[in-house]
């Protein structure tokens, strides 16, 4: 088969696509005829040498894909070859084929065409994992989303307006804000011009729940903007790993701060997010309320156009890499 491979950590321009030895589907594994993947930051953050994949995981990048079941492995039931699907990976995306632990895997819901489905998994797991079963954000709250404009930042509005939440978000220019709006955004804040904390206060009256992709330059801010019992969960470190936390403004608040990751929690644990996502959340992409906002297409073979796409933000939405055009 054939995959993108890094020749060296660096720049776009060092991804190749090669050809590389068919991967086999082990014990409770599914293979996956690949349709296609998305770019996440996590990849370009691989591809920079900064972020190697967990023990045993396939050094090709690709957190996410969609395809058609090839094989099953030893013990898998509740699936057959030919099964329309798309899966959570820990990595192997970019190829022509993927194997998959059978719990890491979603039907393509409802009327989503299968293309469409590989930005869906990375996406949903993360928001409902964070905003909804650790955050447990409910309806009548409100919910800011940092980086609205992105893959997360999109899916998180949807879901934020589906579950009865005022959702706010911030993004860097007008015409960014404004498909936030499309999407159902409550307030939208230009980050560049405007202090978030200042007009969510005067707006909502501080946040709920706030879902962040920049870590340490947003920290205290972040819980500046927290109401009494609020959650601030973090997801991202674009703004660097260390800051300094006022506990005793924490404690006023009765608020708490989390952090989580995706791609190193153990398969028990993205199964059961798996599961939730499917139970839950799969209805309402099922009904339309939550889609799939893919901004741009590229041949897989073409993924260093599509990294240097995300690099300059151009993009609204999800970047899919299509395996076969």
């Amino acid at each position: 088969m054939y995959a993108i491979t890094i020749r060296e950590p660096g720049d776009p321009d060092v991804l190749e696509w090669t050809e590389v030895a068919d991967p086999r589907p082990g014990p409770g594994e599914v293979l996956l005829d690949v349709a296609a993947s998305a770019v996440n930051r996590a990849d370009l953050l691989q591809r920079q040498g900064n972020y190697p994949p967990p023990p045993g995981a396939s050094d090709v990048l690709g957190l996410e894909c969609s395809g058609t079941i090839a094989e099953l492995g030893e013990g898998v039931e509740g699936w057959t070859v030919g099964d329309e699907v798309c899966a959570l990976l820990a990595g192997g995306g970019y190829a022509e084929k993927v194997v998959v632990p059978a719990g890491q895997l979603l039907p393509v819901p409802g009327e989503v065409e299968l293309l469409a489905a590989a930005g869906l998994p990375e996406v949903a797991c993360t928001v409902w994992a964070n905003v909804v079963m650790h955050a447990k954000l409910a309806e009548g709250e409100v919910l800011l989303v940092h980086g609205g404009a992105g893959g997360i930042g999109t899916h998180a509005i949807q879901v934020g307006k589906a579950l009865g939440a005022t959702v706010a978000v911030t993004a860097g220019s007008a015409d960014r804000l404004e498909s936030c709006r499309q999407l159902g955004a409550d307030l939208t804040i230009n980050y560049k011009e405007e202090d978030f904390v200042e007009v969510l206060k005067k707006e909502t009256g501080g946040a709920n729940v706030i879902l962040d992709n920049m870590g340490a330059s947003y920290l205290k801010r972040n819980v500046d903007a927290l109401q009494p019992d609020g959650r601030l969960v973090i997801i991202g470190m674009q703004g660097g790993v260390k800051g300094e936390l006022n506990v005793g403004a924490l404690l006023g608040k009765r608020a708490s701060v989390f952090a989580a990751g995706l791609r190193f929690r153990p398969l028990d644990q993205k199964a059961a997010i798996v599961a939730d996502v499917r139970e839950r959340l799969w209805p309402l992409v099922e009904q339309g309320s939550v889609k799939p906002i893919i901004g741009q297409v590229v041949p897989m073979a073409e993924a260093a156009s599509a990294h240097q796409a995300m690099h300059e933000g151009s993009v609204f939405g999800k970047i899919l890499l299509a395996a076969k055009s």
